[in-house]
């Protein structure tokens, strides 16, 4: 005798479990939840293992499940296949943690939806514009709005930055501005008119050397 026929032989005597299932508490059902719930104590067999007396109780629930369900639910037929409409939940879930609210609307967003701006214009093509400016922008948590990247009043600019440390080559530029009756910033000034005044003394200098004798 092969292993397939020893399979086959002990797969035809195992016996098919009914599919009504007989309880001395009725099942109560959640079918929006797709719950069973079974009230009646976990019957334990001595003569067999835990997990097989588990096994069977969990069997029983799904066959009442499946049979309310086949039994109470309205069943339709469609393109894709057999359908059944569930019922809505009547169990309350709990949740850790609460439903979030929804953000409210800044401020540029009340004014664009009274004025019809952005998003809230009826041209074509508007709400593809505001998203493009949007890119531009970050929402500011402090000031509670829309500020720019970058650039004037940009949010990479920060207003902590009050204090800046000054490197000591320019410190000592500007104690000899001072020693003069000057700063630094006149110093800067001055440097900058001198460099130009020397730049076009260079430039009038090329062009007489590359003039032709006799151009006049």
């Amino acid at each position: 005798m092969s292993e397939f026929e020893t399979t086959n032989k002990s797969a035809e005597a195992k016996p098919k479990l009914p599919i009504t299932v007989s309880k001395p508490t009725p099942y109560t059902f959640d079918l929006g939840h797709l719950l069973a719930n079974d009230p009646n104590p976990i019957e334990v067999s001595r003569s067999e293992p835990l997990n097989a007396s588990l096994k069977t109780t969990a069997r029983d629930g799904v066959q009442s499940l499946l049979n309310q369900l086949l039994t109470t639910c309205p069943i339709t037929s469609s393109q894709q296949g057999v359908l059944l409409t569930l019922p809505s939940p009547a169990t309350v879930l709990p949740r850790h943690k609460p439903l979030p609210t929804p953000k409210p609307p800044t401020k540029w967003e009340l004014f664009a939806r009274k004025k019809g701006i952005g998003k809230y214009s009826a041209k074509p093509g508007a709400a593809l514009a505001d998203k493009e400016r949007r890119k531009k922008m970050v929402y500011d948590e402090e000031k509670g709005d829309w500020v720019p990247r970058w650039g004037y009043k940009g949010n990479n600019k920060s207003d902590d930055d009050w204090l800046v440390e000054v490197n000591e080559k320019d410190w000592k530029k500007e104690e000899d501005a001072a020693a003069q009756g000057s700063s630094i910033r006149g110093m800067s000034r001055a440097e900058r008119k001198d460099r130009i005044r020397r730049n076009e003394r260079k430039m009038r200098s090329n062009e007489r050397k590359t003039r032709k004798p006799g151009s006049g």
